[in-house]
């Protein structure tokens, strides 16, 4: 199977760097997890490299994470992602090393170890080439942070895509639109609220909350409480619970709320209720896409209370994608003062694994991420 979305030449099945090339000038076999059309299973097989256009770079991947959109099947895509082209290579969780640049990338260059949030699904790009689940990939420059040496490119695949939702909902304008995260954040004095803290998702909105000096209150079942206090939430009440909201309410208190973030099943409408009673902004945002938000917030709308749906990938658009990834992220991964959370469970080796890891996350994780090394 090859790749018809793409404009890399005659290169079908290699790597054959462009310009800035790495490995002295050796070509090397590039292999992606292909689905034909909707219905079609996972199938491995050759595939081509693009070289980087202005402000790409190309990634040998070495790790990669999947997520509940990478599980879409069959008429699932018409409603999720109905501008997807087959054959089509999905995932969005990249970790590996640069070996590649194109024209006006100056911040990244070939052998640096990096992680990535690939956007090859995103209808503006659409094609295979920028799909995570090969070898190599394009990456978006100003999508990609460096990592250091500590961390294993299997942990910095946990990151991009729910570092990006999060980053989404609590940082552009039309959603939480909070001040962004810098190194010596100002403590300020309102506080957000992350329903499902222990999530992927969660757990990168409670860090980049807390480093951008917002308080955070968060939920998560009991045995999950130490692991969110650990990222920075001051306080956390059992989801389960019955008194959850009124909990909730307890612990925000009078500080202002800055906005809320309802991530998971069954989040928007006890967050808007929240939202609803304490004094401060009242915006909640879901991390579930526009057109499921308008489905379901009917039901949970309170009066006043401004509820919107995220799409991870839209801040490759505007100003918080580069301020994450560029402006903010390598240095606080460098320092410590940013954890690649939850915790990698490595589940397997080599694309023919990564269908495999996709059915176990359909039987349900807490508070880890399942990883396949490629």
């Amino acid at each position: 199977m090859t790749e018809q979305n793409t404009t890399g030449g005659n290169n079908a099945g290699q790597y054959q760097a462009g310009g800035n090339r790495t490995g002295h000038g050796k070509r090397e076999q590039n292999k992606a997890l292909w689905l034909a059309k909707r219905s079609a299973p996972f199938e491995a097989g050759p595939a081509q490299v693009t070289a980087p256009a202005a402000n790409e770079v190309v990634v040998r991947v070495r790790a990669v994470a999947v997520n509940p959109i990478d599980s879409l099947h069959g008429v699932q895509f018409l409603a999720v992602v109905p501008w997807l082209q087959f054959p089509a290579v999905v995932g969005s969780d990249v970790a590996g090393e640069v070996v590649e640049v194109g024209s006006g990338v100056t911040r990244l260059k070939p052998g640096d170890r990096v992680l990535g949030h690939a956007v090859g699904i995103e209808k503006s790009h659409n094609r295979a080439a920028e799909g995570a689940f090969q070898h190599y990939t394009v990456l978006l420059e100003h999508l990609v942070s460096a990592i250091p040496g500590t961390l294993s490119y299997e942990q910095a695949s946990v990151l991009p895509l729910t570092l990006s939702t999060a980053a989404t909902g609590l940082f552009q304008q039309d959603h939480l639109g909070l001040a962004l995260p810098v190194a010596d954040p100002p403590e300020r004095s309102e506080t957000v609220l992350v329903w499902g803290g222990s999530t992927s998702v969660g757990s990168n909105a409670i860090q980049l909350a807390r480093n951008a000096g917002y308080r955070v209150v968060t939920t998560a079942s009991p045995h999950n409480f130490d692991y969110v206090k650990s990222l920075g939430a001051a306080e956390a009440v059992d989801y389960h619970s019955s008194t959850a909201v009124d909990e909730l309410v307890e612990r925000i208190g009078t500080s202002p709320l800055a906005g809320a973030l309802a991530i998971g099943r069954r989040s928007l409408a006890p967050s808007v209720a929240i939202a609803a009673k304490v004094p401060g902004r009242k915006r909640v945002t879901s991390a579930q896409p526009e057109r499921v938000v308008r489905l379901r917030s009917p039901r949970a709308r309170r009066p006043g209370v401004h509820v919107s749906g995220i799409w991870g990938g839209t801040l490759k658009d505007n100003e918080v994608g580069p301020a994450i990834y560029a402006g903010f992220l390598p240095g606080a991964l460098a320092s410590g003062a940013y954890r690649a959370a939850p915790e990698a469970v490595v589940v397997g080796e080599g694309l023919e694994a990564i269908p495999d890891a996709i059915r176990q996350l359909r039987s349900g994780v807490s508070a880890k991420k399942l990883v396949v090394t490629l």
